[in-house]
């Protein structure tokens, strides 16, 4: 590559992106702008800027990676991505969220659930769990962004690592929400241009969709042993049905990702940045087109790179990248696009990684300053506290990123959206939907679906537990249960948890107010 004219290709797309942060620096002067642009943006910014934000480079070169080993059962996950995360997180549950919002006068997602429900104790701890836990899922979207980097401009992986750092750490401490979505907007812009690109670029390298499908199907007796004996039928069929691969493709990453994008902080707060309903409904079509091509595309790139490879270098891509899955996407581009392509995909890597760290370090700042020391009336009203959340975030993503070893995109993701699934979820649809949802209910919930969650990662998810090592510290065993088990992602049995215990408290919270009114009436 020509180092001269990626650079400046790259100082071009700065300046823009570095143009549009300022505008929105200039336009933020409230604590609203700051946090909520304003609740006025327009519907295609705000629709650019949700898709961006929840497509990152976990999405591109994370699960573009893992479908290059699952194959196509991850389109599934693609499905879910626009019926939940773009028609009902919009048309359905938007619109209540929206009006909501505006109503109690919330400016965060856990402002928005402790005022509902009248309750200090939630807005604290759900700020505390984004702020602790949200740094694992921006740590593999820098990891996402720097593998990129490092394949495709052979720069050291921790020099990019910080450069990404620097460079987003930038955009978020100056102008807030606005500087955030506007720069996402054109992000999303760039993103979407060379995803479809590449997408069509590699059906032409495989003959087409019918021949390319064709011959990845008869590929199958290349699929390595280890994932045949998993239950692995072929790139082109689903897992064996009750399998442990089953397990981990359907509970993991279809449920795990899919149903968790509705309990996702940064993308509930993105239905609060507009004006009216008829907003969120015309943003529901430029989203749906945005995340049909982007998820769609990895999760048929993937599986076709595995053609591709063996065709060029005679195997399959896991073999092709030396085992790690975070490297599929990057060496497939650099194999198969002209070098102007990779160019350009270099602004789409950046894009993906700018526009969705930015957001999560935006909501990880926001809890800090407004849902915990704000609610302990500690600098209130202080920007100055946000922008201290954002130094704080950033430097705890990066110290992750440099710790959490290889091909762990797809899987750290599933995490994050896992357990904001089963602590946020029902205490969300609660607030929105059920006039009987207590306090207490919305509390308990809360507090369960997170420790289920973590319980479940630490003593009984295989993965994860043998990672942190917990359970064999203390029981002398990887997992403390069996097959499916091990298997089973902890949000198949965390949200159901969360759920009867908001139900059973609130319904029981709610007949013992009933009594106490009862009685105060007798008595007068």
């Amino acid at each position: 590559m020509n180092l001269t004219v990626l650079i400046s290709i790259i100082l071009v797309y700065f300046a823009i992106m570095s143009g549009l942060a300022y505008y929105g620096y200039k336009q933020t002067q409230t604590e609203a702008d700051y946090l909520l642009a304003g609740r006025n943006v327009h519907p295609v910014v705000m629709s650019l800027s949700y898709g961006a934000t929840f497509i990152s480079t976990s999405s591109l070169i994370g699960f573009g990676g893992v479908a290059s080993q699952y194959g196509f059962s991850l389109l599934w996950l693609a499905f879910l991505n626009i019926v939940l995360g773009i028609f009902v997180a919009f048309a359905v549950l938007g619109t209540r969220i929206r009006k909501l919002s505006a109503d109690l006068n919330a400016y965060t997602f856990s402002s928005f659930l402790g005022k509902r429900y009248d309750s200090t104790s939630i807005t604290v701890f759900s700020g505390a769990m984004i702020f602790l836990f949200m740094p694992a899922y921006t740590s593999i979207v820098l990891i996402g962004g720097g593998r990129f980097l490092q394949e495709t401009l052979g720069i050291d992986f921790n020099i990019a690592l910080l450069v990404l750092a620097i460079i987003v750490g930038f955009y978020v401490f100056s102008g807030g929400l606005k500087a955030v979505m506007y720069t996402d907007a054109f992000a999303a812009l760039v993103m979407l241009v060379m995803m479809i690109m590449l997408l069509f670029g590699t059906y032409q390298q495989v003959g087409g969709v019918v021949a390319g499908h064709s011959s990845l199907t008869e590929l199958k007796p290349l699929i390595p042993e280890s994932l045949v004996e998993q239950g692995h039928r072929g790139w082109t069929a689903m897992p064996e049905g009750g399998s442990p691969l089953w397990w981990t493709v359907v509970s993991t990453l279809i449920m795990g990702v899919g149903i968790g994008v509705l309990a996702q902080p940064q993308l509930v707060m993105r239905s609060m940045t507009v004006k009216d309903d008829r907003s969120l409904y015309r943003s529901v079509l430029v989203g749906g087109i945005f995340i049909f091509f982007m998820t769609g595309a990895a999760y048929m790139i993937g599986p076709l790179s595995n053609l591709f490879f063996y065709e060029t270098q005679g195997e399959i891509a896991i073999q092709a990248v030396g085992n790690n899955v975070d490297l599929v996407i990057p060496t497939l581009i650099n194999h198969m696009m002209p070098v102007w392509f990779i160019y350009l995909f270099t602004l789409t890597v950046i894009s993906a990684a700018i526009s969705t760290i930015s957001s999560l370090i935006h909501v990880q700042a926001a809890s800090f300053s407004e849902d915990i020391l704000k609610t302990w009336g500690i600098g209130k009203g202080k920007v100055s506290l946000s922008r201290l959340g954002v130094v704080i975030g950033m430097a705890a993503a990066v110290i992750l990123a440099y710790i959490l070893p290889g091909g762990v995109i797809a899987q750290s993701t599933a995490f994050w959206f896992g357990i904001c699934a089963a602590g946020f979820l029902p205490a969300l649809l609660g607030a929105l939907y059920w006039k009987k949802a207590s306090r207490a209910g919305a509390n308990a919930s809360v507090v369960v679906g997170f420790a289920v969650s973590v319980l479940g990662f630490l003593f009984f998810h295989e993965k994860e537990a043998a990672a942190f090592g917990l359970s064999r510290a203390l029981f002398g065993k990887e997992a403390l249960l069996g097959f499916p088990m091990t298997h089973i992602d902890p949000l198949i049995y965390a949200l159901p948890a969360s759920t009867a215990v908001f139900i059973l408290v609130s319904l029981a919270t709610g007949v013992k107010m009933k009594r106490q009114k009862g009685k105060a009436s007798v008595a007068q």
